[in-house]
């Protein structure tokens, strides 16, 4: 997380947490004369007050954010039941302004699609009244690149059924945290109504290094079992080998289960170490799990809409495109300063330089 972001920034959770932080060595202070390093000290026992002041400040953060999540629930509960198809909304509920321009585009884009749309119709004659808004979900995870890397063809059938996802924070006096609840309806791939993924926070800055504290930090987390129907555990594969025996040549084919590249390992995570010493693919697994955990809280539960229509999509490759212009502007910038020093040395060596600078 970025130290110069805001308060309102910093109260979301540190998704890498801790880990690869570099250290600082305080120069400065070893150079400082004995009087005031002494009081540089006492500026730092300050400091660390006014990290752990700011812990508290997160911590209340944290019950504000459960106090409004009761506020938005409704809202959320009513956007389930109109994708499910359980309510049909109402005219007046319905009414959304779209500009004329606007308008323009989309007949202008539903123009170029007919041809692409009559030869699938041959292939497949779409329900003239869908329930509810089919795919929802899984329209969502195909359409945001960090999952869509997730979800594997198999996977899709079973995401069909996925009705809803919430999220729910620790009560009161709990150790702060938050849950992702996965809602399914019923199906033919394994029992759970709800898979969850409980997201472990803290909110303290470290003993070791009080000065580094930028904000709640997500410490690990943990998946839940799934119940799956015989025959349907996507997250295996079967495979078949065949063994030969030494003595008698004879050969025999024997059958295990392998770990199957799925959505469904969201589920179960790799786990943090107590002593925090992991390898670097384990690391680099939990820290990806904790980043992801952190977007369906903050984005793709609070904007499911947006990202469905895609209008989410437009907004995150926007501010995409405007980092990286800024960072081709500063690398222009400095070949052009480049550029710059060496038309100014050959301009030095053609033309005799001004009095002012033959003084220097």
């Amino acid at each position: 997380m970025d130290a110069n972001k805001g308060k309102a920034d910093q109260a979301t959770p540190n998704p890498g947490g801790q880990m690869g932080k570099s250290v600082v060595l305080p120069f400065m202070e070893s150079m400082l004369p004995k009087a005031v390093k002494r009081r540089v000290h006492a500026l730092k026992r300050l400091q660390e007050q006014c990290a752990h002041i700011e812990a508290k400040f997160y911590e209340e953060v944290h019950e504000l954010e459960r106090k409004y999540a009761t506020l938005y629930q409704p809202l959320f509960d009513k956007r389930r039941e109109i994708v499910a198809g359980a309510v049909e909304p109402t005219d007046e509920e319905c009414e959304w302004p779209i500009d004329e321009d606007e308008e323009d585009e989309l007949a202008e884009e539903v123009k170029e699609k007919v041809t692409i749309e009559d030869a699938k119709k041959e292939e497949a004659t779409p329900e003239e009244d869908p329930k509810g808004i089919p795919d929802f979900w899984l329209t969502i995870f195909k359409s945001v690149d960090m999952l869509s890397d997730m979800v594997q063809e198999h996977d899709e059938p079973i995401l069909k059924h996925l009705r809803d996802i919430q999220v729910k924070f620790s009560e009161p006096g709990q150790p702060m945290s938050f849950t992702l609840e996965f809602h399914f309806e019923p199906n033919g791939y394994f029992n759970n109504a709800v898979l969850t993924k409980v997201y472990k926070m803290k909110s303290e800055p470290e003993a070791s290094d009080p000065f580094s504290f930028e904000g709640p930090e997500i410490i690990d987390c943990e998946g839940c079992q799934i119940d799956w129907h015989k025959g349907k555990d996507v997250t295996v594969k079967v495979i078949k080998k065949k063994q030969k025996h030494k003595g008698r040549g004879t050969v025999r084919t024997v059958t295990k289960q392998v770990p199957n590249d799925s959505f469904f390992n969201f589920f179960n995570p790799v786990k943090a170490s107590p002593d925090g010493e992991m390898d670097e693919d384990s690391e680099l697994n939990l820290t990806t799990d904790f980043e992801i955990g952190h977007f369906f809280r903050e984005r793709i539960i609070s904007r499911a809409v947006l990202y469905f229509t895609g209008e989410a999509l437009e907004d995150d490759e926007s501010f995409e495109e405007e980092e990286l212009e800024e960072g081709d502007e500063e690398e222009q910038d400095e070949e052009g300063d480049e550029d710059d020093e060496e038309g100014e040395a050959d301009s030095k060596k053609e033309q005799p330089q001004p009095a002012e600078c033959k003084q220097q």
